[in-house]
């Protein structure tokens, strides 16, 4: 079971990133676009746990997610494995490194937490496409080379997810 805290992209920049998915969908190249459940969004990750306590829950209601104020995402990025993450870095701001500092307080040393996670070792991202071999991934990136470098926008909502009820709330969002 995971419990994900994540900030949702407004309109605008939800646009620009389902249109990076749908460019990689089109090239029939692994993408987010291919999972078409209603959880499914482009959304910037600030914690995770295998359960959440009350407490923690009432707490994470409480904190300044920074809803409303800009975001930007900057170019492409790769995380390296046996097969390869695309995703366009999110350009952090004053106010992500302290909702993320803030989400990360709060969750605790709760079991499922992850190291790339935890403050000084995140790189905040939103995900384009998983599971890329190296051809599928050099062909992404040669697809989406024309694309320009910094997308801007804002931030819609703080959600959760819950992967077992495989269902999402908001936390707080834009009124």
């Amino acid at each position: 079971m995971v419990q994900s805290i994540e900030l949702v992209l407004d309109g605008a920049l939800d646009r620009l990133v389902r249109e990076e998915w749908r460019a990689l969908l089109e090239a029939d190249l692994p993408s987010q676009g291919r999972h078409t459940g209603p959880s499914n969004a482009p959304h910037v990750t600030l914690g995770v746990a295998e359960h959440l306590t009350s407490g923690i829950e009432d707490a994470l209601e409480r904190l300044d997610y920074g809803v409303g104020e800009p975001l930007r995402l900057g170019g492409l990025l790769v995380f390296g494995g046996r097969t390869s993450i695309l995703s366009r870095v999110v350009v952090p701001s004053a106010g992500l490194i302290r909702a993320h500092r803030d989400v990360q307080s709060a969750l605790g040393d709760l079991a499922g937490g992850r190291r790339t996670l935890e403050p000084g070792r995140w790189t905040p991202h939103v995900t384009l496409a998983r599971r890329l071999d190296a051809d599928q991934l050099a062909a992404a990136l040669a697809l989406l080379a024309e694309r320009p470098r910094e997308l801007a926008g804002g931030i819609r909502a703080a959600r959760r997810w819950d992967s077992d009820a495989r269902r999402t709330w908001d936390l707080a969002a834009a009124s």
